[in-house]
């Protein structure tokens, strides 16, 4: 049985760090360096570190600040943001990232997904969707940190993204992003249900017993959050200590 991971998530934008909810990152958390010099202290399973505004401005990944922060990373980084093309994955990789996640051109390039996966390996190909609820009963996927409505559900781009070779899915529920009232259980299980692949649950995460009903009830195989972290004294090493005492295989 593979071990739960519990993965902090780090928003970047405007040479800094960010938070707010539904996607509206206003606050400012910090610094990168800063947060990820804590998480090697708490010795967390996985980091995710994503340049929220790299797609809209038409950047590319940033590899030299990238460089910087993955030698002071001692954990597996899942980087994404401004990903469009193989050669920033190679180049991701190259500089220190474990893993690269894509989301906007995991819609707009499906073709994308599957040339990273014959090149690099599935393990380290992620597609990140962002979805809302948009009536009773139903999602879409959102792409742009949130700003275009795409007509396509998010179980079906998990399942196209798995038969184009990806590895993982981390899966964002943008109306509870930064609320920390819980993730949309729903949303999980709907996504987690529909593909053999690890599903990374994201958005809401408020207290350690919302890990547990995301992995219970949502049948997600990991967490990943940033407001629990940044704003409570909750930490990924208290989370894991939490899930161990319900029975959850974790590194300890």
């Amino acid at each position: 049985m593979l071990k739960i991971r519990i993965m902090p998530t780090l928003l970047f934008k405007d040479l800094g760090l960010v938070k707010g909810k539904g996607f509206d990152s206003w606050r400012r958390v910090g610094s990168v360096m800063q947060s990820i010099k804590v998480y090697n202290m708490r010795e967390v399973d996985e980091l995710i570190f994503l340049d929220i505004s790299a797609t809209d401005e038409g950047r590319r990944p940033d590899f030299v600040a990238i460089d910087e922060l993955a030698d002071e990373c001692f954990m597996p980084l899942t980087v994404g943001g401004g990903v469009r093309a193989l050669e920033d994955f190679e180049q991701l990789l190259k500089v220190g990232a474990d893993k690269v996640a894509i989301n906007t051109a995991a819609v707009e390039q499906m073709d994308l997904i599957a040339e990273a996966a014959r090149t690099f390996g599935s393990q380290c190909v992620v597609v990140s969707i962002d979805a809302r609820r948009v009536s009773q009963g139903k999602f879409r996927v959102f792409t742009h940190s949130g700003k275009i409505l795409v007509d396509i559900g998010p179980v079906e781009l998990a399942r196209r993204s798995e038969q184009s070779g990806a590895g993982e899915i981390l899966l964002t529920s943008i109306d509870r992003d930064g609320t920390m009232e819980g993730y949309d259980i729903d949303l999980i299980r709907e996504v987690a249900g529909s593909v053999s692949v690890p599903v990374i649950a994201s958005g809401g995460a408020g207290t350690y017993e919302d890990f547990v009903k995301a992995i219970e009830v949502g049948k997600a195989s990991a967490v990943a959050a940033a407001s629990i972290f940044h704003f409570t004294h909750q930490t990924p090493l208290g989370a894991k200590q939490f899930l161990a005492s319900r029975g959850y295989e974790v590194r300890l």
